[in-house]
């Protein structure tokens, strides 16, 4: 894939500029800088949305008959590229990343009709219904059960770290239809309404102390047929094709936030009148994790060639998944390093969006601990590295 930027590239980062500055909002900015965990607060991510939804850029990856941009591989990474200069906030991943994408790809027409304008317009709000207390990264062994009434599947069972379940109107769900053959052969997939009777969400906290997860819990749930994607029993293509979606993102882009604050705050003088940039140690291991970024980067290119060319993301979404997030945690680790002490202070009061609550230390320092707490389980969600490993095992290396 070739990156050079052409003259109408550079033409078009200054317009993508030149929008974002005017755009952003000094409380959008804050906001996308006190973000510690893996998803964006719910009111900054939303506004954000809405803006680019009025603008037609809500989802430059789609197609644009779907109401996605004609923008080129290369456009859409100077998008993401100059959303991370602006400080923007980032966008909730689930309706526009990965439901959206699932449903352009096994939809029915009254499926994509109905759900895809809500999903870019913001009205409908996803979240993923794929872990159980059971069945996490076995996903294969989930046991929610969707019995057939009719022109109905009444579910029973329970859903679990289902992130942002507390503001979503939607999930999307893989649920257990039959028990017979392989255990994959009896999965379907589901589109489910949050109001329905017989949901209950329960929140769980994480160790930085933020509510981003949940369990769901499911009791004689009446779901239309229509709602099903796929065939029945055949949910586990629908599951696997949206999962490459999950496990492919830009995740060079972020890394590159991450490591940009690392940076920052290593060129702040301490009382001696040194920092960190004078310490050899500290330097050989941030440069080492830009060479790991870069390369990271180079490869997302590749994959990105490949979608261009009308591909699937396929197995190599897994080998990137996990660089990104063995990366992207020993960079959070070197940020705690370069915040030393500063790091320890618990400070939400000073995280919470419009407070004037000053910070114990430096403002870079804030959010670097909750963000280290939070990053933790990127080795663990949407599959262990384990499992990609495995898969990688399989699908390429045919093992």
């Amino acid at each position: 894939m070739d990156m050079t930027l052409s003259a109408a590239d550079e033409e078009f980062r200054t317009t993508i500029r030149e929008f974002l500055d005017d755009a952003m909002t000094d409380e959008l900015r804050d906001a996308a800088r006190k973000r510690t965990s893996l998803w964006q607060d719910i009111g900054s991510s939303m506004a954000w949305q809405r803006i680019l939804h009025a603008k037609g850029w809500a989802a430059p990856d789609w197609p644009e008959e779907y109401g996605g941009t004609d923008w080129s591989l290369v456009q859409r990474y100077i998008f993401a590229q100059e959303c991370v200069r602006a400080e923007a906030p980032s966008l909730i991943p689930m309706s526009l990343k990965m439901c959206g994408p699932m449903l352009i790809g096994y939809g029915t027409p009254e499926q994509k009709a109905h759900y895809l304008p809500r999903i870019l317009s913001g009205e409908d709000i996803w979240c993923q219904g794929y872990s159980e207390p059971g069945s996490g990264s076995d996903l294969a062994a989930l046991s929610m059960a969707a019995k057939s009434d009719g022109d109905d599947y009444i579910i029973n069972g329970s859903k679990t770290w289902t992130s942002y379940a507390q503001y979503a109107h939607m999930m999307f769900a893989l649920v257990r239809t039959s028990t017979a053959g392989k255990r994959q052969e009896g999965i379907s997939f589901l589109l489910i309404d949050m109001t329905l009777p017989g949901i209950t969400i329960k929140p769980i906290i994480n160790i930085a102390g933020v509510h981003e997860l949940n369990q769901v819990f499911f009791d004689d749930v009446r779901v239309p047929k229509v709602n099903r994607v796929g065939d029945e029993n055949d949910g586990w293509s629908v599951a696997k094709y949206l999962l490459e979606f999950e496990r492919f993102s830009m995740g060079s882009v972020e890394l590159r936030r991450g490591l940009g604050r690392v940076q920052a705050l290593a060129k702040l003088t301490r009382g001696d009148g040194l920092s960190l940039n004078d310490e050899p140690g500290f330097i050989q291991k941030l440069a080492a994790l830009q060479v790991d970024a870069i390369a990271l980067e180079v490869s997302e290119q590749r994959v990105l060639a490949n979608l261009g060319a009308g591909k699937r993301p396929g197995a190599v979404s897994s080998v990137l998944k996990n660089r990104y997030a063995e990366v992207l945690q020993r960079a959070d680790m070197l940020g705690v390093e370069a915040a030393a002490y500063y790091a320890y202070p618990f400070q939400p009061a000073a995280l919470e969006l419009g407070s004037n609550q000053a910070p114990v230390g430096p403002e870079l320092a804030l959010t670097l601990m909750p963000t280290y707490l939070s990053n933790r389980m990127k080795t663990i969600a949407g599959g262990s590295s384990e499992i990609q490993r495995n898969i990688v095992a399989k699908a390429i290396l045919g093992l």
